[in-house]
């Protein structure tokens, strides 16, 4: 957003507010503070300062030294001979989870977490109803599979590898928290290519029973030596190369992405030579036609000759590049808009890529006790949507909100790392933040202490220790009680969300709360009494210790007029409902919106919620949370449709539905949604989940 003087400039809202409506509340010396109902985002034009005694500011607090983030938090391993979070794989040293444990005197076995060997190995998990037994497809047979013993051990599933090890020839050793593993130098032998079509079905079966065109992908088989660890990562989007002389340059269609397929092997001279892209000269200017532009037209124009017939766009090539990089082959492959790559390695010593519009493989895996993880298609109408989700019992677990520090509700970080922190088995990300300035809002309640507010009569799901849920639309009413009864409403606790009047924050914000706005009161209140008042004129300027055992209160626009009942030495009490009254019977909350499913039917009403129409109809990848019929309590996400993009709310609602949610929450989406399970992010690559706010956590009691 442009660099302005104002709150809104300096305030980046996150998808649920910028898509929110927007108005535009002017804030002047002494004249009333509008505010318009549904307004999302404040804009203040001030420079006055308001009516009250020049008091100094107290001294800025020292901002502490950011820390480097910490390795990957590991639980210990009862009976284990040596456990780490570090795995050196052919020379490079990358996070991992593992541990050993003596088998007999002269023999020990080898246990890797599964998110690591999904994400290091390139090891497919195949479906499996036993959270004991995991079946793997990895350079062998998918109809007879090798299968690993599986076991959940803290905050990971841990899988014996040590047979896969032996036949696969990998060189095992320990040092310290380091595991070293060392497979057998493989050679990229060869890269085919061939044509893939996928017929759609009718357009309407009823009434025309004729099927679409079909679509075309294609399928790349990499040959192989032997079995080799690979990964594939997703790029940035491709970039478009657009006639800069055009009027209103557009490109014709969504720009596709480019894939990066990664092996521990080297490939033959022969195949590098063979896909290295020729340089493209680039154009000499020519000072004739450069001189004939800056001439006037003569008169009359002459007729314009017809321009030659233009052949139809040469397709780029399936295979980019292909290089060898400190003895790694790079696959560069370009991925049309709406396709993704299913990757298989195969008995064959060979690696299948698919380039298709269904690439989401279904799975059902029974990961841990009271935990399922599915990845299916849900057909809506003739849209097919791709949805991963966990399937969890809740008496099994405990279910906590989680924020990225601690110490503070400011800050973003991506979920896994969050995740990780907090020792968590499994989460989704939240609700709604401040991209900016990295500030909740929304509602977070964690064991009974209010982190955030709700805003704005959206939508929440509430819980309790024993599996109860409750999912409906929150406010928070909280009232400031003078010793002269003078009763004050309070409009947010510490929330980046903000309006004039009365707002707190508590120690939960963090030792200090810098002014938001320009011209803010802020009041010091310790032990229930008011000790001190400052004047705030600029905002982002100096910092206000909040007391370990008060608040502070910050008084904005019209607000001021509340001054004259908060003089330095009052009491004040503090008293606050939930509405509607069944969130009173619950210590956590997460707050996001719109509230898609209340008692098996569609309530969706985003503008009952103060969501904008733009975010209303637009199309997403989205995160939701449910409870079911059996009890359980379902996190999914819900990617992009077939050939197309994510769902609107109401088809979002509409899915939900159709999964078995009896009641449904929408989260925040877009580039927020990802779904953490055991050290890994299993709906998406994690190199596109953006860094959030908050989340919500499993744990195994």
């Amino acid at each position: 957003m442009r660099n302005q003087k104002n709150y809104l400039a300096k305030n980046h809202y996150s998808k649920g507010i910028k898509a929110s409506n927007k108005a535009i509340v002017n804030l002047f010396w002494g004249s009333i503070f509008t505010i318009l109902p549904s307004v999302l985002c404040l804009i203040t034009n001030s420079s006055g300062a308001f009516a009250l005694p020049q008091i100094t500011l107290p001294s800025p607090t020292p901002v502490p030294t950011p820390v480097p983030p910490n390795p990957i938090p590991v639980t210990p391993v009862r009976g284990a001979t040596a456990y780490g979070n570090q795995i050196s794989l052919n020379g490079r040293i990358v996070s991992g989870i593992w541990f050993t444990k003596a088998a007999s005197k002269s023999q020990f076995t080898t246990h890797i977490a599964d998110g690591t060997l999904r994400q290091l190995i390139g090891v497919d998990l195949l479906d499996t109803n036993s959270p004991t037994k995991q079946p793997i497809g990895w350079f062998s047979s998918y109809v007879k599979p090798q299968i690993l013993n599986a076991k959940l051990i803290g905050n990971y599933r841990y899988l014996d590898v040590t047979r896969l090890a032996s036949t696969s020839r990998w060189l095992l050793t320990v040092q310290g928290n380091i595991l070293t593993i060392v497979t057998p130098t493989a050679k990229v032998t060869d890269i085919r290519e061939t044509q893939l079509a996928f017929p759609q079905p009718p357009t309407n079966p009823q009434t025309n029973p004729v099927p679409r065109v079909p679509i075309s992908g294609k399928a790349l088989t990499i040959n192989l030596d032997r079995p080799t660890p690979w990964v594939v990562r997703q790029e940035a989007p491709a970039k478009r190369v657009v006639d800069p002389d055009a009027v209103n340059p557009q490109p014709t269609a969504p720009p596709g992405r480019e894939w990066t397929i990664i092996l521990d092997s080297v490939a033959d001279p022969a195949l590098v030579q063979r896909y290295t892209p020729v340089p493209i000269p680039a154009p000499v200017p020519n000072p004739a036609i450069q001189l004939l532009k800056q001439l006037p037209l003569p008169l009359p124009l002459p007729k314009p000759v017809p321009a030659p017939p233009t052949l139809p766009p040469v397709p780029e090539p399936t295979i980019k590049q292909v290089e060898v990089i400190n003895n790694q082959t790079l696959v560069r492959i370009n991925v049309p808009f709406g396709f993704a790559p299913r990757i298989q390695p195969n008995a064959a010593n060979s690696l299948t890529v698919e380039i298709r519009p269904d690439a989401l493989v279904p799975r059902s895996i029974a990961w841990a006790p009271g935990l399922v993880w599915r990845q299916q298609w849900v057909n809506l109408g003739q849209e097919k949507f791709p949805i991963v989700s966990l399937e969890i019992n809740p008496r099994n677990v405990d279910i906590r909100p989680i924020v990225t520090n601690p110490n503070t509700l400011i800050g973003t970080a991506p979920l896994i790392q969050t995740a990780q922190n907090y020792l968590a088995v499994a989460g989704i990300n939240g609700g709604y933040f401040n991209r900016n300035n990295r500030y909740p809002l929304g509602a977070i309640r964690s064991n009974g202490q209010w982190l955030s507010s709700p805003i704005l009569n959206r939508g929440a799901i509430a819980w309790n220790s024993s599996g109860q849920f409750y999912v409906g639309r929150l406010t928070l009413e909280e009232t400031l009680t003078t010793s002269t009864n003078q009763r004050l409403p309070v409009l947010f606790v510490n929330s980046g969300y903000v309006q004039a009047g009365i707002a707190r924050y508590t120690p939960a914000w963090g030792s200090t709360y810098t002014p938001i706005i320009d011209n803010e009161i802020i009041i010091v209140v310790q032990k229930n009494q008011i000790t001190n008042q400052y004047s705030a004129l600029k905002a982002g300027e100096t910092p206000v210790p909040i007391p370990a055992d008060g608040y502070l209160l910050t008084l904005r626009g019209n607000a001021s007029s509340n001054l004259s009942f908060l003089p330095v030495g009052a009491t004040l009490n503090i008293t606050s409902s939930k509405i509607p009254p069944e969130f009173n019977r619950f210590p956590n909350i997460i707050g996001a919106g719109p509230l898609l499913v209340q008692n098996r039917q569609v309530v969706l009403d985003a503008k009952a919620e103060k969501f904008s129409d733009a975010f209303i109809a637009e199309r997403a990848v989205r995160s939701g949370i449910c409870t079911t019929a059996t009890g359980r309590v379902m996190i999914t996400s819900t990617s992009n449709r077939t050939l197309g993009a994510g769902p609107t709310l109401a088809e979002h609602a509409q899915l939900m539905q159709l999964l078995g949610c009896v009641n449904a929450l929408n989260l925040d989406g877009g580039s927020s949604t990802n779904i953490y399970l055991g050290g890994q992010i299993i709906d998406r690559p994690p190199n596109t989940a953006a860094r959030v706010h908050n989340g919500i956590g499993i744990f195994y009691k």
